[in-house]
Parts: C-alpha cells; structure tokens; sequence
C-alpha cells in the first residue's frame, strides 16, 4: 500500500512524500489533531518544491510564486486522497498548504489546524533549521508541504537525525524584524507584521482609518497603493511579501 501510494504521488508531481505515525507527530501549539480526525492513524506528508519567484525584489511578483504553488498543490493532494479512498477503501482527510488558521484563546497567536512543519519532520522528510522551518536534504527550505489524514495504518517512516542546518545564522542576520533573535522560537506577531503586511493585521487597521476618515480621504485611500495591495492579497490568495529566511538559506 504504501509503495503504491508512493508511485502514484511521483506520477502526479510531487517532490517527495513521507509517512509518520500519528503518534510521532508533536505540535506544541496546535490543537489535538484527534479533534479534527479522532480515527487517524497516519499523517501523509507531500513535498512540493518552490519556484524562485520569491527571490524577485517585486512583492507581487513573489507572491505570485506561492499562489500558484497552492493551486497545483491542492489539486494534486485531492487526486492522490481520492486515490487512496477508492483503492485502499480509507477515509481521507485533506490538508491544505495554508489555511485554515486557528487562534489561541489564551495568546490569540495564529497557528494552523495541523503543523505541517511538525508532520513533515515526524515523516522523515526534514529537520528544523535555525529559521525553525524544515530543510528538506535535497531541496533545502524552499519547500512546501501538504498532508493526507488517513485512518489506515501504513508503515511510517523515521524522523531524520542528519544535521542538516549548519547554523550559520544567515536568517537571523537578514530578519528584518528581528523575529528569530531568541533560538528555537519565532516570535510570530514581529514576522506577521513583517511578511504580511497586506493580510488581516494590515486589512484591518487599513478599514478602521478608513471608518474614521472624510468621503474625500476615503476616495483617496481606496485609489492608493496600499489598498491595491491589500486587495491583490485577499483576491490572489497568498499574503506573504517576505521570504528572507528562505530565500538567503544556503541549504
């Protein structure tokens, strides 16, 4: 079963894929993955391996390279769950590269339903760097992961050990904001504010001046620059500007 799933995840595209035991997979911010699948017994990782757009200087254009990585990512994860639903007689459950996002009730901090970073490294198909984002051994950090929730019990695959990261602290020096200075830890609202500046922080302060400003002001706002980008990232889909500490990573 699982060498079946394997050839036909390649013959669909993707990058490399990795199988872990639900009881390998630690996400210290996320929800009980049981809460979304109480029957899982196996997190199916997918890799799919960035474009550079996010090496351009161009916001948008950079941007771009994410959404359509999306895109072609959340169709080929539906072909291959579908496979296995129809082949292995399982219950699937997709997710998705980005979104939804649930909020801590105590800190309101944004994290995903499923870690998909943490999934990644239970599945053997990566370690943390510095940057705390998974270096895969062969495409390094510029990767991105989707996930299969099975209930099948498929043989998983061992984290790895290989010390990829060689810590020569390049992200942390190039963080515009500084969200990487403490180790192992990101502090998540200083790179938001950073790499989303067009996403909900940014919408939002954006249509509180908006409420409080003169019909004159508004018409103005609303044919502005800032509000063309806001738009463009609520319409595209993908609201990162900042890729810093992937695109300067040397693995």
């Amino acid at each position: 079963m699982k060498d079946e799933i394997s050839k036909y995840a390649e013959s669909l595209g993707v990058e490399d894929i990795g199988f872990a035991a639900v009881e390998n997979y630690k996400s210290p911010n996320s929800i009980d993955i049981h809460e979304l699948f109480p029957k899982v017994k196996t997190i199916i990782v997918l890799v799919f391996q960035q474009v550079d757009n996010c090496e351009s200087e161009n916001e948008q254009f950079a941007s771009i390279g994410i959404k359509l990585l999306s895109e072609f990512s959340h169709s080929t994860t539906y072909k291959l769950s579908t496979f296995i639903k129809k082949e292995f007689n399982g219950h699937v459950m997709i997710v998705p590269s980005a979104a939804p996002i649930n909020f801590n009730k105590d800190t309101f901090l944004p994290t995903g339903y499923v870690s998909l970073r943490h999934a990644a490294y239970a599945a053997g198909l990566g370690v943390f760097g510095r940057h705390n984002i998974i270096i895969h051994p062969k495409m390094g950090s510029k990767v991105m992961f989707t996930a299969i929730l099975t209930e099948l019990k498929i043989e998983a695959d061992k984290p790895l050990t290989d010390d990829i990261c060689n810590n020569c602290g390049i992200c942390v020096k190039n963080c515009p904001v500084n969200a990487l200075d403490e180790e192992n830890q990101t502090d998540v609202m200083k790179c938001l504010s950073n790499s989303q500046p067009y996403g909900f922080g940014g919408n939002k302060q954006f249509w509180i001046k908006f409420s409080k400003s003169t019909p004159d002001n508004q018409e103005k706002m609303l044919s502005g620059d800032y509000y063309s980008k806001i738009y463009q990232a609520q319409a595209l889909g993908s609201q990162y500007v900042c890729f810093n500490c992937t695109k300067n990573c040397p693995k």
